[in-house]
């Protein structure tokens, strides 16, 4: 019997281990699934008798590497930063490791001796990034294939809240970690159009974006993130002009969520004196200029040209920033003071459903003649546990897994999903559970 380690039995876990469980008979697997919270790891594992929840710490060392020692493969759904611990083990006790985050540094330096323990470190395995990189391979692999000379590729994606229970001005709900949401787009992100390097700082961020529609879901508008530029190795597209790869929100969000940010309303670098004493109203006003003759309202009228009839105006007082209620955090920072007033208003209902939107749009030559191509995505979730963000990321994480134990992907040393070995596969297998992508030509 092959052994599974499944280390974090978060949200985003959830559809992995019912998988890898569904799946456990049939290839002889026993899911180990390991969370610093024990009963959270047995109400992922939910008495199969094929699975086993464990308390686990990451930092004991001694029980992680009894732990790793004793498995096939690992599945780390750890904060990203904590995946180094874990792959470290993983290579000196020659263990498989799959993670769906981006590579780091850190984890790029384990490449060689990887290779050498002839293990492979699968990273970048989840929705964005994931299902982007194969299915954006798949087509640029394609239009390679057919003679194409790519001259353009855009990449959008994001995480949204499902359009029967869109309910609110913002046309937004959290559907993944709040944290990461406030902290959107922090640093200077950077892309290359019509061979031109591009560079837009945060504060310039949200007054940056493209539209778009895909499929029957709507309108969209879409940031760019961090990094566009390295993608150009990672793709086979050294030489193409035009790279940018993008986050999506609904058509007005942008420009609503850029006074948080022209604000400094989601700096998280300090922390705020009387945190816990501070009202909503009280927290909008210490970002605004000092006025004895002007409401609160007036003066963020004032500061950024809107009227009180305005959506964005209307968005957020939606958020109830100008009452008088207290959040009662002690010792934050004004991103957590901003990420607990939205946390209660943009939370998912109980019968709340989420959706992922993703489309990449191709530019190229063939033939001589200009060709465009959209290729784009629509999943929804099921309910709160069983989201299309927990499916869009645990799926592609487990099924990868049960083809490296079966041997059907070979490679060893620090790898992201971008050959065919593995992206042909696991997206033959998504599509059985309605992952799959439209292609549209323009």
């Amino acid at each position: 019997m092959k052994k599974i380690l499944v280390i974090g039995a978060g949200r985003s876990a959830v559809t992995l281990i019912k998988y890898l469980l569904d799946n456990a008979k049939s290839n002889n697997w026993l899911v180990i699934v390991a969370d610093y919270s024990e009963e959270l790891a047995k109400s992922a594992v939910v008495e199969h008798e094929q699975g086993k929840a464990i308390f686990f710490d990451v930092n004991n060392a001694e029980q992680r590497e009894e732990e790793i020692k004793n498995t096939d493969i690992i599945i780390s759904m750890l904060p990203a930063r904590m995946h180094i611990v874990v792959a470290k083990e993983c290579v000196r006790l020659k263990k498989s490791l799959v993670t769906a985050s981006y590579v780091s540094a850190e984890i790029a330096d384990l490449d060689e001796a990887a290779k050498q323990a002839g293990v492979l470190l699968l990273n970048e395995i989840g929705l964005d990034p994931g299902v982007d990189h194969m299915s954006a391979m798949q087509v640029i692999d394609k239009i390679k294939a057919n003679g194409g000379v790519l001259t353009s590729f855009k990449s959008f994606c994001g995480g949204l809240v499902h359009p029967d229970y869109d309910n609110n001005p913002w046309n937004y709900k959290f559907t993944w970690n709040p944290r990461n949401v406030v902290l959107a787009g922090q640093g200077t992100a950077h892309y290359i159009e019509n061979g031109e390097y591009k560079y837009i700082p945060y504060t310039k961020l949200f007054e940056s974006i493209e539209k778009m529609s895909v499929l029957d879901a709507g309108d969209f508008e879409g940031y760019a993130n961090r990094d566009s530029l390295s993608y150009r190795k990672a793709y086979g597209l050294e030489d193409i002009p035009t790279l940018f790869r993008g986050t999506l929100r609904r058509s007005g969000y942008s420009s609503a969520w850029n006074i948080f940010v022209q604000l400094g309303m989601t700096d998280d670098t300090y922390k705020i004196q009387n945190s816990e004493n501070i009202s909503n109203r009280d927290f909008l006003n210490m970002f605004l200029p000092f006025d004895t003759e002007l409401t609160l309202e007036q003066k963020l009228c004032n500061e950024f040209k809107l009227d009180t009839d305005s959506s964005i105006f209307k968005k957020i007082s939606w958020l109830a920033m100008f009452e008088n209620t207290k959040v009662g955090l002690k010792d934050a920072s004004p991103a957590m003071l901003l990420q607990a007033i939205l946390e209660e208003k943009w939370a998912l209902a109980a019968e709340d459903k989420d959706m992922v939107v993703m489309q990449h749009q191709f530019e190229y030559t063939q033939d001589g003649a200009e060709q465009k191509l959209n290729s784009s995505l629509v999943v929804f979730g099921d309910d709160t546990r069983y989201t299309a963000m927990a499916k869009t990321v645990g799926l592609p994480a487990a099924i990868a897994t049960k083809l490296i134990l079966n041997g059907e992907i070979s490679a060893t040393g620090v790898q992201i999903p971008t050959t065919k070995d593995i992206y042909v596969p696991v997206l033959e297998e998504l599509a059985t559970y309605d992952i799959n992508f439209v292609e549209e030509l323009i």
